[in-house]
């Protein structure tokens, strides 16, 4: 399968060269994606998809544009790369486009390494509907449920081959593997709802379906009676499953392209202090068996480990090639792509510097404040970054945990914010974003 893919890259950058292009970069993809969901113990829905997808970025002089299609046949990537070439010659010019120098390539293109593909069988359909049929009955074992609105297991695998006229091509392998289940508790204007999922590459690294609906009723069946907080200033504790999105904050203004277009509240930090001395963020794009891992980015350059934040400090932005040329600066290989746009920064696995405390033994340094468990909607100014979130979670008072809230909304600003986290040791280490608990000194609470 990959080979027919190299074959296909090589075709269509083929045609762009016949059609005129200076240069040209492809992308190809195909995969097979299956979820099953059960409802009340029997299958409610059950989906299969497989397809095939190639893209085509072709550049004439400074100017480029991007075609894709699902349509392989010979004569329509003739037709995309024709396409292409008479769009990118009605396209502005950019003077920060263009591929990567082949000095800059990698060749270090192995990536089985890093153990992304479960080469097992694909699992059958039968196998995932028990799956989630088992979480279902798991969580409808605890009496507090009164139902379970949806169990669902899901299997997906992908191949992508990447070819430039630089000399640049290689391809890599993807599987994973997940299930999930929604328990509610309560009826009609008193129900609650939570949940409990996992995702691995590994089928065999999966966590038991039954634990998986267990945990998801228990959380559910803790939200029962469910009021809003104080208003006012307190301290905030992110529970483990949404302390990566403020961290996500954070990254997202550490972007190539929002510094690029000066829309960043962090435009200006490098260098300065953005956490409390002695936490960092570390990109490690090796990790094995881990979603976000790859050898090369989008443009063929080599990844790395690198500090984004190192003692507290802001150390670089994340950059393409294009975003890194703007700054005046190389780029960190972070390209990414699908098949219908040209590359653009993205991250791959990040992990914050965890602590030494369990995030018990912060319930109980806080005080009086709340511990948010679930975030809905997001208001961040880019600029200034303003942040407001509504939560859901639980009251602590006196370092106990004493009565579950919703209909809250938290405000702050980012920058005070994040100097303040104290980290607990809760990070899952086989996510893609490993980012502890993370208590958080006043912020203001819109309740009652």
């Amino acid at each position: 399968m990959t080979q027919s893919l190299s074959a296909l890259s090589d075709q269509i950058l083929q045609a762009a060269k016949n059609a005129g292009a200076d240069a040209a970069d492809a992308i190809a993809v195909d995969g097979t994606s299956i979820s099953i969901t059960v409802r009340e113990g029997a299958l409610e829905q059950a989906e299969r998809s497989e397809g095939i997808d190639i893209g085509l970025r072709v550049f004439v002089g400074k100017r480029q544009a991007c075609v894709s299609s699902s349509d392989t046949k010979p004569q329509t990537l003739v037709q995309m790369a024709e396409r292409a070439v008479a769009m990118a010659k009605e396209a502005p010019e950019d003077p920060h486009a263009g591929l990567a120098d082949p000095s800059q390539l990698t060749t270090n293109i192995a990536t089985e390494a890093l153990e992304l593909f479960d080469p097992s069988d694909e699992p059958d359909p039968a196998a995932l509907q028990d799956d989630a049929a088992r979480a279902e009955a798991a969580a409808l074992r605890n009496p507090g449920v009164s139902q379970v609105q949806s169990a669902s297991a899901g299997y997906g695998r992908r191949r992508i081959h990447l070819a430039a006229s630089n000399g640049f091509s290689a391809g890599y392998a993807r599987s994973d593997r997940g299930l999930s289940c929604v328990a509610i508790s309560g009826t009609g204007s008193g129900m609650e709802r939570d949940y409990d999922y996992d995702s691995r590459v590994f089928q065999a690294d999966l966590r038991d379906a039954e634990e998986i609906g267990r945990i998801a009723a228990e959380r559910a069946v803790e939200r029962i009676g469910a009021k809003k907080p104080r208003t006012g200033a307190y301290p905030v504790l992110f529970d483990e499953r949404v302390a990566s999105a403020l961290i996500g904050s954070l990254l997202q203004a550490t972007n190539g392209m929002m510094i690029a277009r000066g829309s960043s509240w962090l435009r200006d930090a490098m260098g300065e202090q953005v956490l409390p001395k002695g936490m960092s963020i570390i990109e490690n794009p090796h990790r094995a068996r881990v979603t976000g891992s790859r050898l090369f980015d989008a443009e063929g350059l080599a990844t790395a480990q690198r500090a984004i934040v190192d003692d507290g400090i802001l150390m670089g932005w994340t950059l393409d090639l294009a975003t890194g040329r703007k700054l005046g600066l190389p780029s960190t290989a972070n390209a990414s792509r699908g098949t219908g746009s040209p590359p653009s920064p993205s991250l791959t696995n990040i992990a914050l510097s965890q602590g030494d405390k369990s995030r018990a033994d912060l319930v109980k340094e806080m005080g009086t404040g709340l511990l948010v468990t679930s975030m809905i909607g997001s208001t961040i100014n880019p600029n200034t970054g303003d942040y407001s979130r509504g939560a859901a979670g639980f009251w602590v008072e006196n370092g106990e945990i004493t009565y579950p809230v919703n209909e809250c909304t938290v405000a702050g600003n980012l920058r005070d914010m994040l100097k303040t986290i104290v980290p607990a040791n809760d990070g899952r280490m086989h996510l893609s974003r490993v980012v502890p608990s993370l208590l958080v000194e006043g912020l203001t609470l819109a309740g009652d």
